[in-house]
């Protein structure tokens, strides 16, 4: 951790801690966390062909695997969890760590080498597993044969017809490289993009190629207030901080992510499993 990114971490604990009050803080450091919502949320693709018309995406965002809260045998009971949603396919967008990453890196293979979609389960890097060390995030991802989509694309067959998981590295330390993933990405089939940081979809929205961005990052501000809302959110995630957006036509999700940057607190802001129904158009369906 940077000097800067410290500080930083310290005046949110400082800020947020102060402002919530003692009695709001049993419950939001030990009750929330452990309390994961499971929102499902249908979505209706413009591109999507009939023969996908229902898939079950599920998303999972900023793990945050550390040595406070995310342990390894939590992570395994939460892909657990998302094992009994029944996912065809699998997006991670980001953030396996906080603020190491080698002492992490077989218990992140345990837990996701779990995971057992229908299709395949692909995934990004975030913020922090760059400010750790992405090269053993990367190498996590690929012994637990997870695809990596960062500036890549994973395509999904049924016969002709073809979904698209794309992918950006991360943009807050500028890896990303749409340009590449336009490129690769062919004219026909719906396509979704993982960016880690929401407020990415102004820019990937004007590329007018994309159903569906999909993005962490956020956690949702963790403590969200009455008439206020998030109390702090971070960089490139103001916009668009929890939840569904159409930008520019493209929708937009904002999963609130499973773990916790410091302070370690949830308060009106549960960690969350995303399961996505995705639906092809009315005229595809009839077509």
């Amino acid at each position: 951790m940077t000097r800067r990114q410290f500080l930083k971490t310290m005046g949110f604990s400082t800020l947020t801690t102060t402002s919530i009050g003692a009695p709001f803080l049993g419950y939001g450091l030990r009750v929330e966390p452990e309390h994961v919502s499971i929102d499902r949320v249908t979505l209706k693709l413009p591109r999507l062909d009939p023969v996908f018309h229902g898939y079950k995406l599920v998303q999972i965002s900023d793990l945050h695997m550390d040595y406070t809260w995310m342990s390894e045998d939590r992570l395994i009971r939460l892909m657990e969890l998302v094992n009994e949603q029944c996912p065809d396919a699998i997006a991670i967008t980001g953030d396996f760590v906080s603020w190491d990453a080698e002492p992490f890196e077989d218990g992140l293979v345990k837990a996701m080498q779990m995971l057992n979609p229908r299709d395949h389960t692909v995934a990004i890097l975030g913020n922090h597993d760059h400010w750790t060390n992405a090269e053993v995030i990367l190498r996590a991802i690929q012994r637990s044969g997870i695809g990596d989509v960062n500036n890549a694309i994973h395509t999904i067959k049924r016969g002709k017809a073809m979904l698209h998981l794309c992918g950006v590295n991360d943009i807050w330390e500028e890896h990303h490289r749409l340009d590449l993933v336009m490129e690769a990405l062919p004219d026909e089939g719906a396509a979704i993009l993982l960016a880690h940081e929401p407020d990415y979809a102004d820019i990937s929205s004007q590329a007018g190629r994309f159903d569906l961005q999909l993005s962490g990052h956020s956690h949702g501000g963790q403590i969200q207030l009455p008439l206020i809302g998030p109390m702090v959110l971070p960089y490139m995630a103001h916009k668009y901080s929890s939840g569904l957006y159409t930008v520019n036509g493209m929708l937009q999700y904002t999963n609130r992510g499973l773990g916790m940057a410091a302070p370690q607190i949830r308060i009106n802001c549960p960690p969350e499993i995303t399961v996505f129904t995705l639906e092809a158009p009315d005229d595809h369906k009839n077509a």
